[in-house]
């Protein structure tokens, strides 16, 4: 393995940005996004209760071994998410609560697999944010070079390190550093806009008035009918 598998040095998003993007639901951020960075449903939360905001620290490992994983973690910086590209594999776990323990020592503020994780119930005594493809009791390898650093696709989103990163019961949501700032006043907006719709349908209101013309557009109904 060549040094340059290894990237130490990146950009991450701000922990300001952290911070006033975490207060939102990644549902929100996935719709001001245009509906583009939420990972396949299959990467779930251990515990619909658990919850993540941060950069990613991306790791890209062969399935069933976790050796970069240990080495990412060395390298880790407090709030940083581990986001690893574990292949969807479920043949074995690639962390369980040694490893875990050891991120919440370290200042991790979670960890988004590709992959499976095993030791469940201790995971969820411990209430550390872990979001994954399920688990298995097989323990993984420690065998097999990878990559730390790099641009990863996990759950069909690729993922550069910096990266912000958004999980909840919903699932994992990420958006590109650059882009996140900007993302900002369109989220509060939205939450806005669906309060009052909310506060609107509790007073009687149920009907969408954008339903009509969405039902022309798309030939159910003729111009001037209605349901």
């Amino acid at each position: 393995m060549s040094n340059t598998d290894i990237v130490r040095d990146f950009a991450r998003v701000s922990p300001s940005l952290v911070e006033q993007a975490s207060k939102y639901q990644a549902a929100i951020l996935a719709d001001v996004n245009g509906r583009r960075g939420a990972m396949h449903g299959r990467i779930q939360a251990l515990r619909p209760r658990m919850k993540l905001a941060g950069p990613a620290l991306t790791i890209d490992v062969r399935p069933g071994d976790n050796l970069m994983i240990h080495a990412a973690m060395a390298l880790a910086q407090p709030g940083d998410i581990l986001v690893i590209d574990g292949k969807a594999d479920q043949t074995a776990a690639l962390m369980g609560t040694i490893m875990m323990t050891a991120c919440r020592k370290l200042g991790i503020a979670g960890v988004v697999i590709d992959g499976a994780v095993r030791d469940s119930l201790e995971l969820d005594e411990m209430d550390f944010p872990v979001f994954s493809v399920g688990t298995n009791p097989n323990g993984p390898t420690k065998q097999v070079a990878g990559r730390i650093g790099h641009p990863v696709t996990v759950g069909g989103v690729v993922v550069h390190s910096g990266d912000f990163v958004i999980a909840d019961a919903d699932g994992v949501m990420v958006v590109e550093r650059e882009r996140l700032e900007s993302l900002l006043p369109l989220a509060a907006k939205k939450v806005a806009d669906e309060n009052a719709r909310i506060a609107a349908i509790a007073e009687g209101k149920t009907g969408a008035t954008w339903l009509a013309a969405a039902l022309v557009n798309a030939g159910v109904l003729q111009p001037g009918e209605a349901l």
